[in-house]
């Protein structure tokens, strides 16, 4: 007893003295960040982060670099990593641009039987097999070719009935008839009936003729085996055609039709082209592979294209010539209509991707149309996006998989163009008001009430109906009071109710063809901060005009068909450096 205590005492005492006296160790001592803001992390273990490479002390996983926070604090949708991270995951990007081509899709599949050349080859009697002539598979024969010979008692006996009832066909004639019929049923041919008859000898065996030509795939008989009368002797296919069976995605579907000419390869014959068409799409979708199959049937010269041989099929799709902004696919995220790619922001000093969400239409090629989300010259990500959308995870920024809440409505697009046109009238009383000019501010309300009354309202229904109302009533009554004064100070004050909420409705319902600007000013009305709209990044201060005209910063830019989230809209300002 007097052991085990001092045991437990000193134990207790050694534990004590390794934790530091009971201290506890908060979970942040797992972070360390050096002064550049360069952290390794494991990608197993997230929580654990420190300022150099090594192993995880969890699971011994090599660290890698996650981010450098030394410019302070990014957006959720801008994950910020180090050179040496881009080069480990080998990210390369693609410029967006422009271009036109008609659609074509890529697949692969592989070549199989034309199952309407498939003939099977079937006893017509019963009898025992004496001979073959066709001793293995894969051996071609020609139609009428000699396959087998069969000794047939059945046959035999149909024979003898044959020859004794032309004896006396001439008193007998329906039985002379019965027994020709008999001979004929299992295909005895009326020369070779006749030949009996002439000869008057009972032949014992009978030929196996083959009726198609092609190669046998299965021999199912052999010398000596007793056959049933219907029993499967062989299976010919004719290979002179045969079927393309390819595998296309749901994306694919809508541009595939049955008519569709294709082209493809097989690597036995490196640089040569076949040509196909597409005669059937498969009416159920593979639950497995969640692709449906598509068959296009080909000519099969000189028995080139073998069975099993994979194809490379290249497919002219039904779509006519598009022409817009292209990226590779292999830049996008696949999330549905609406899906992922990353931008890239940074430099090569300090690289930074920003996760964007897009539209995309028609594949045209190893391409896909961009509807929107994106602008020509961006730079995407064409290799390595799963490596910095795991980053992004990694970080804690938005991802596919954790994608903000989407504040813009699905509403028809008229009513974007509508509210569009008014945002065009809207621009010219911010011109007015920089100028700190009060009878031009006056004079641009009427354009934009005349287009503000053209939003159809009818257009919308539902949560979009009631938003837009709530938003129109304000906005109309801001126009009324900045036509009714001549003080440039109090138009000001009614043109900050318009701006906010017309930045709301830009935000709920989007805009068309132009990219509009949020900015905002941290010192109008006595340091509360106000918003406005701008055509322009250059800062137009319209609350101070030339007193202060570019004190001001942009806070938010609303492409055409980029949906807004939550978290980019309108969210709480934290004052940093402007402009004076």
């Amino acid at each position: 007893m007097i052991i085990i205590l001092g045991c437990l005492f000193f134990g207790a005492v050694g534990g004590y003295l390794i934790r530091g006296g009971g201290e506890e160790h908060p979970d942040h001592e797992h972070t360390h960040i050096d002064e550049n803001g360069v952290e390794y992390t494991c990608s197993m273990h997230p929580q654990i982060r420190q300022n150099e490479p090594g192993q995880c002390p969890l699971c011994g996983m090599a660290l890698t670099p996650v981010s450098n926070k030394k410019n302070g604090e990014s957006s959720p949708f801008i994950l910020e990593i180090t050179p040496e991270a881009v080069a480990l995951s080998n990210v390369q990007t693609t410029r967006v641009k422009s271009g036109s081509g008609s659609g074509k899709l890529t697949l692969t599949g592989k070549i199989q039987p034309n199952e309407q050349r498939v003939k099977s080859l079937t006893a017509n009697y019963a009898g025992r097999v004496d001979q073959l002539y066709v001793n293995f598979t894969g051996q071609e024969v020609r139609r009428g070719e000699k396959l087998a010979t069969l000794y047939s008692p059945e046959l035999v006996n149909a024979q003898k009935e044959l020859l004794e009832t032309a004896k006396i066909k001439d008193r007998q004639p329906a039985l002379y008839q019965a027994a020709k019929e008999k001979l004929k049923l299992w295909k005895i041919s009326d020369d070779q009936i006749a030949a009996i008859e002439s000869s008057g000898q009972v032949k014992t065996q009978f030929d196996v003729f083959s009726d198609v030509a092609g190669v046998v795939t299965a021999r199912n008989i052999a010398v000596g085996d007793f056959v049933n009368r219907g029993s499967a002797l062989f299976e010919i296919v004719d290979l002179s055609s045969v079927w393309v069976m390819l595998d296309a995605y749901e994306s694919d579907l809508g541009a595939i039709k049955k008519g569709n000419d294709l082209t493809f390869q097989v690597s036995s014959y490196p640089g040569r082209e076949f040509k196909a068409k597409v005669t059937y799409i498969d009416p159920v979708l593979n639950p497995d592979t969640r692709t449906v199959g598509v068959r296009a049937e080909a000519v099969n010269r000189n028995f080139e294209l073998k069975p099993e041989m994979f194809v490379s099929a290249n497919i002219s799709t039904s779509q006519a010539t598009a022409s817009g902004l292209m990226i590779p696919k292999t830049a996008i995220l696949w999330t549905g209509p609406r899906s992922v790619v990353y931008v890239q922001v940074g430099d090569k000093e300090a690289p930074a991707f920003e996760m964007r969400e897009i539209e995309i239409g028609a594949r045209v090629g190893d391409d896909y149309l961009i509807l929107s989300g994106l602008e020509e010259g961006d730079q995407v990500v064409s290799n390595g996006v799963f490596a910095i959308d795991a980053a992004a995870q990694l970080s804690g920024n938005y991802s596919m998989m954790t994608r903000p809440e989407v504040k813009t409505l699905d509403v028809p697009e008229e009513f974007r163009k509508q509210l569009t046109t008014f945002v065009q009238s809207y621009l010219p009383i911010k011109d007015a008001l920089v100028k700190t000019d009060a009878k031009s501010t006056q004079a641009t309300i009427s354009p934009a009430k005349s287009s503000l009354s053209k939003v159809d309202m009818k257009l919308l229904d539902g949560k979009a109906h009631d938003i837009w109302m709530d938003l129109l009533r304000p906005m109309q009554n801001s126009l009324d009071k900045i036509a009714q004064t001549s003080d440039v100070e109090e138009q000001r004050k009614h043109f900050e109710i318009l701006s906010d909420n017309l930045i709301d409705a830009v935000e709920y319902f989007g805009v068309v063809e132009n990219t509009i600007y949020r900015q905002y000013c941290p010192m109008a009305f006595k340091d509360q901060g106000a918003y406005w709209l701008s055509s322009e990044k250059e800062i137009r201060n319209p609350y101070f005009g030339d007193m202060m005209l570019t004190c001001g910063e942009v806070k938010d830019t609303y492409q055409p068909g980029k949906r807004v989230t939550s978290s980019s809209g309108n969210q709480p300002e934290v004052q940093v450096g402007h402009v004076h």
